[in-house]
């Protein structure tokens, strides 16, 4: 067995390719606060650490809920899971998943006292659905709603959210930006259950890929990646953001070879790069969408 340092064996724990799911709409929530002149920097560094706390969490919990129920086995061809892997042990990573969600609990005690009770409801569902995506008997990823939970959660909860923690104040506008960063992490996700599909079907793991099948999964990936693009045209076509909002749909430039990939390809190595692909697909969006917004 290749011998790993304990960087690396957390850095495969935390999986640091689906990470941008949880920064890139935090930082356009400050970039949209900040363009309308609420920008405050503890607050926003507070939904930012909670933010990425939660997912490296979710994720923790998924390493060890997965293993758990033998989802999680030598035939995967996506990337090492560390407690199947022995790697680290059931215990260690229990403790890594709490120890994260902790940690986002603190910050959430700071941004309560800021923001009230709409935080309270947002940090509690998070920390609840991240562990619950994968455990228990009626875990959401098990039942197909993996793609529901990250639409929300990782696109208007988590720009929303982060805007109302510095502004007091959630615009129908800014609820609706949150969608595209939603719709591009549900297509990170939607490759995710592409390349599992056959293990997962093997195990009782019913994603909306099993469910339905490869080819829904492909077309749903197309939808969530083209239906990002038209989001921002609409808000400027309804007067908001910025002269330049149309500029975020050429992020399309850079989506054809990942569409691609998942159109045509069943290797699981190939797939692993598409995962990353789309998330690079996320940071340019969010680079585009926000300087869109504030030119």
């Amino acid at each position: 067995m290749t011998e790993y340092s304990q960087i690396k064996i957390w850095m495969l724990a935390a999986r640091p390719k689906t990470l941008p799911a949880g920064v890139v709409p935090v930082l356009v929530g400050g970039v949209l606060a900040y363009s309308h002149g609420g920008f405050s920097i503890l607050p926003f560094l507070a939904a930012l650490f909670g933010s990425v706390m939660i997912q490296i969490g979710t994720n923790f919990a998924n390493d060890f809920f997965d293993f758990k129920k033998n989802t999680d086995t030598a035939e995967r061809v996506g990337p090492m899971r560390v407690t199947q892997a022995g790697l680290v042990t059931q215990r260690q990573i229990t403790m890594a998943m709490i120890i994260a969600f902790g940690l986002a609990f603190l910050a959430g005690i700071y941004l309560v006292s800021i923001g009230g009770w709409p935080i309270v409801i947002i940090g509690l569902a998070s920390i609840l659905c991240g562990v619950l995506y994968t455990a228990g008997p009626y875990a959401l990823g098990y039942l197909g709603l993996g793609e529901i939970f990250v639409l929300v959660f990782y696109g208007p909860v988590a720009l929303a959210g982060t805007y109302y923690v510095q502004t007091l104040n959630a615009p129908t506008e800014i609820i609706v930006a949150g969608l595209p960063f939603g719709m591009i992490s549900t297509a990170i996700l939607i490759v995710n259950n592409l390349r599992d599909v056959d293990t997962d079907k093997k195990t009782g793991k019913n994603t909306l890929a099993v469910r339905f099948g490869k080819t829904f999964a492909r077309i749903e990936y197309a939808v969530m990646i083209a239906g990002a693009g038209v989001i921002a045209p609409i808000l400027m076509s309804m007067g908001h953001g910025g002269k330049f909002m149309y500029v975020s749909i050429a992020y399309l430039i850079f989506a054809p070879p990942a569409v691609r990939a998942v159109f045509t390809s069943n290797d699981g190595e190939q797939l692993n790069a598409t995962l990353a692909a789309t998330g690079k697909l996320l940071i340019i969006y969010g680079i585009l969408f926000s300087l869109g917004w504030v030119l």
